[in-house]
């Protein structure tokens, strides 16, 4: 049996963002680092290219609690220009999966949360107003110490009563406006969602990809600008993408899920609603997708001659894993469930990559 994770899956998205964080993230304990930090990701220097991405930090409480663990580029939980609800609970469950994980398979969630750990989760992305969640990322930028990093995420969302092209963008171009105004050294766009209009994801949508990040760029100017996005099966697909957004982003992550149907020990569909048989899959079972796609990003830096890093993610749940990812060229690296349930897997990087 695990212990007691950060995001605890017995209580709802609301219950979690008002008690948490749960577990050892909360006993106090902060993490010391000695000399000075000779990493750099996106022109800052780190202490250690490690850190949570978007989705288990879900406000300040979050951050500031994995900042003092050791994770050293931690993502505040991806937020919306308005308040969007979360999916309900049950939102995070165990799923067991031989092996690597390929996308389109079907699964049966199960009770226990075991090794080798892949878990999957359906929030839809909620968020607070920005009345909330700015002031709250501007005190997260405050809190970080030398040699860390606190990356805003946020996705651009179609208005209640609908729209095109145009409003899709200038949600976007608005959500970037509110990000600059938290002080926030670098931003993350979500890719790795829905495109909204489509049953795709943005990423795979190149084109509106490109229209998307040149919005952004305009308004951030210089500060340095990611996407996140999922992963892709087809070369000539990713090949595009690079190709069109390489020279504009500062930085691209992958990977977020793999996608699978999930049912549960009876055959029914195990999270309950419409758009949710099928769920993100996260953990053990995708390190191979994240290592591959990283890879295949750094290949296609160097054949574009373009300059954007790389943050490559996905099954990290050991400081093996972390070693695997930096010899594939990730100059950063995340883990999310793998840190959820340990909150020294930090701390096991840095002794191991640098020295106690």
């Amino acid at each position: 049996m695990l212990r007691e994770p950060v995001y605890n899956p017995l209580l709802s998205y609301e219950e979690n963002y008002e008690r948490g964080p749960f577990g050892d993230f909360k006993d106090g304990r902060i993490v010391k680092r000695g000399s000075e930090p000779r990493f750099s990701f996106l022109g800052h220097k780190v202490w250690l290219p490690f850190g949570i991405p978007a989705g288990p930090l879900l406000n300040g409480n979050f951050v500031r609690a994995a900042l003092d663990k050791g994770f050293d580029i931690p993502v505040y939980k991806t937020v919306r220009t308005r308040p969007y609800k979360s999916h309900p609970w049950p939102n995070v469950l165990p799923v067991h999966v031989a092996g690597d994980l390929e996308a389109g398979r079907t699964l049966v969630a199960g009770r226990e949360y075991e090794e080798p750990l892949s878990i999957t989760n359906s929030f839809g992305v909620p968020s607070m107003e920005p009345d909330i969640w700015q002031p709250d990322l501007a005190e997260c930028v405050r809190y970080a110490g030398e040699g860390q990093l606190v990356v805003g995420s946020y996705q651009g969302t179609l208005p209640e009563h609908g729209g095109g092209v145009k409003e899709y963008l200038a949600d976007f171009k608005l959500g970037a406006k509110l990000m600059r105004e938290t002080g926030v050294k670098a931003v993350e766009v979500n890719f790795s969602c829905p495109n909204e209009g489509t049953a795709n994801l943005l990423c795979f949508d190149v084109g509106r990809s490109r229209a998307v990040v040149e919005v952004i760029r305009e308004e951030l100017g210089e500060t340095p600008l990611l996407i996140k996005i999922a992963y892709f099966a087809e070369d000539a697909v990713l090949r595009k993408l690079v190709s069109e957004v390489g020279g504009v982003v500062d930085g691209i992550s992958a990977i977020n899920t793999v996608s699978a149907t999930i049912l549960d020990e009876q055959g029914g569909q195990a999270l309950p609603g419409e758009g949710r048989l099928m769920s993100g899959v996260c953990g053990r079972s995708i390190k191979w997708a994240g290592v591959e796609m990283t890879r295949r990003l750094v290949g296609l830096r160097e054949e574009l001659g373009m300059t954007f890093q790389v943050c490559g993610g996905g099954g990290v749940t050991a400081a093996e894993d972390f070693a695997e990812y930096r010899a594939a060229g990730a100059d950063a690296v995340m883990s999310a469930t793998g840190a959820m349930w340990k909150p020294e897997l930090a701390e096991e990087i840095w002794k191991r990559e640098v020295g106690a």
